[in-house]
């Protein structure tokens, strides 16, 4: 399954933080943006999810929900969410279920060391459940701006 522009967002259902289940298909009539980022409480993923939640006044007036995604456990996401007070919730996707289907796991390199993580990426689905917009290789600083933008630009558009 490719990820491109109009596809339908991938029907997979994962465990998330505050006891709940998340499939990015289950939300149709609500914009929803799918933050995938490395690893819980290291610098740049926590600025990027401060970032987002700095925010979320006004992606919920944009009709838009977002959520976290990354391979750490239910436990370590509850503790970095409650750390952070995101007002969001955490996916975790330890086996790379959604991960996968998004094509965000990349081959990095760390300290001349390769390794496959996952590549900081953002996905926003309209309210058809569609993939109306992504960013890949995302750097963290004026990311949610940019995210946000584009929410609010489809929001005023449907």
């Amino acid at each position: 399954m490719s990820i491109t522009i109009g596809t339908p967002a991938p029907d997979i259902t994962l465990d998330a933080t505050s006891d709940t289940t998340f499939n990015p298909a289950a939300f149709k009539g609500e914009q929803v943006v799918l933050y995938f980022y490395p690893k819980d409480a290291t610098p740049g993923c926590t600025t990027e999810g401060q970032d987002f939640r700095d925010r979320m006044d006004a992606f919920e007036q944009a009709n838009t929900r977002v959520f976290g995604i990354s391979r750490d456990s239910l436990r370590k996401h509850e503790n970095f969410r409650q750390k952070q007070s995101f007002p969001f919730e955490l996916v975790s996707d330890p086996q790379e279920t959604l991960c996968r289907a998004f094509d965000v796991i990349k081959l990095k390199k760390l300290y001349g060391k390769e390794h496959e993580g996952i590549e900081r990426s953002t996905f926003l689905i309209d309210r058809e459940g569609n993939i109306a917009a992504q960013w890949r290789g995302v750097k963290v600083a004026g990311h949610a701006d940019e995210v946000l933008a584009t929410a609010q630009s489809l929001n005023t558009g449907q």
